[in-house]
């Protein structure tokens, strides 16, 4: 995200690392990427909402959850809104950063080999979003 862009929630980096696990501000934060297979929303089959860990903006809805095979919660599109991307140059590559629009947290990558009907593939870390399942 581009360092002069304003948020509708910010916080100090102390602040954040308040709020946040260790592991969140990494990659909220810090834009770091969770081990493939390794969080629990990846699994996650119920019907629901997917939130972002930082300040709780709805994200992605459940139905728009698949299995992509590549250890990351993948969906094919967001909440009208919520995500913002960006180009990515860093680990010697040019990739599609996505961000959470409401306080611009690290949310994962944007790539084109999704199911149809948007043929994307948002794939997001899981640690960087909290999960309420429908009642």
């Amino acid at each position: 995200m581009s360092t002069t862009q304003q948020f509708a929630v910010t916080h100090s980096d102390a602040e954040w690392r308040a709020l946040l696990t260790p592991e969140q501000y990494a990659i909220l934060r810090g834009h770091g990427t969770e081990r493939p297979g390794t969080c629990a929303l990846n699994f996650e089959k119920r019907a629901g909402t997917f939130t972002c860990a930082g300040c709780g903006q709805k994200l992605f809805t459940a139905k728009k959850k698949f299995e992509s095979g590549t250890g990351w919660p993948s969906f094919n599109d967001p909440e009208p809104g919520a995500v913002e991307t960006q180009v990515d140059r860093s680990h010697g590559m040019i990739r599609m950063e996505c961000h959470c629009s409401r306080c611009g947290g690290h949310l994962g990558h944007v790539f084109e080999d999704g199911p149809k009907p948007t043929g994307l593939r948002y794939c997001i870390n899981g640690v960087a979003m909290n999960f309420t399942p429908d009642e």
